[in-house]
């Protein structure tokens, strides 16, 4: 089994290069995902939230209001850690429970935002990450996501620099091309990953 840690700043298309791995063959396990799930209503994950942020973290249905929890934490790095320090372990052993039903010869790509700023590259055999301009970056955001400038700027400024990034990058994907070339970059890397788990 080949662990792989996939990377990128917000905006710089990394989810899209998950969708063309595991096209490609790929078995994915996405913290996004799993960070989801662990707060889903009646999970002790969400219990956890709300005693650490109070009720107004909810929605009307009784989900948590991701957007309101992301307006309070973003702009507060001690609240930020409380909230890591909550959802981080549980994604953790979500995340390993899936690797472990991962066949032997399987590319397990981690599909992980915070590996940066977490240091997490050393849970993996390879890290990729996907690179974008931050003015591409700026523009996904506030074009496809419909954030103001404001808010895009203050959740690029929360993570890892782009220097940072690729520091621990063994493999990089640029991600300031066309769709066709990214998609040729993504079987080149991925024929690279299969032999490597082979």
């Amino acid at each position: 089994m080949l662990k792989v840690g996939l990377t990128g700043g917000i905006g710089a298309g990394k989810s899209e290069v998950s969708r063309l791995l595991v096209e490609q063959g790929a078995v994915l396990v996405d913290a996004d995902r799993i960070a989801r799930e662990v707060v889903a209503p009646g999970t002790p994950g969400l219990a956890a939230v709300v005693d650490a942020f109070g009720e107004g973290v909810l929605a009307p249905d009784g989900s948590l209001d991701r957007p309101k929890l992301g307006s309070i934490v973003f702009a507060d790095p001690e609240k930020l850690a409380v909230l890591n320090s909550i959802v981080h372990p549980l994604v953790g052993a979500r995340s390993r429970e899936l690797e472990d039903a991962a066949s032997e010869d399987a590319v397990v790509v981690h599909d992980v935002p915070l590996l940066a700023e977490n240091g997490l590259a050393a849970l993996y055999d390879l890290v990729i990450v996907v690179d974008a301009s931050p003015g591409t970056q700026l523009d996904r955001l506030i074009r496809l996501r419909g954030m103001t400038e404001a808010d895009a700027r203050a959740r690029m400024a929360a993570q890892a620099t782009r220097e940072k990034r690729l520091e621990i990058a063994d493999v990089v994907i640029d991600n300031d091309v066309p769709l066709p070339e990214l998609e040729r970059r993504v079987r080149e890397v991925w024929a690279d990953l299969v032999a490597r788990a082979a």
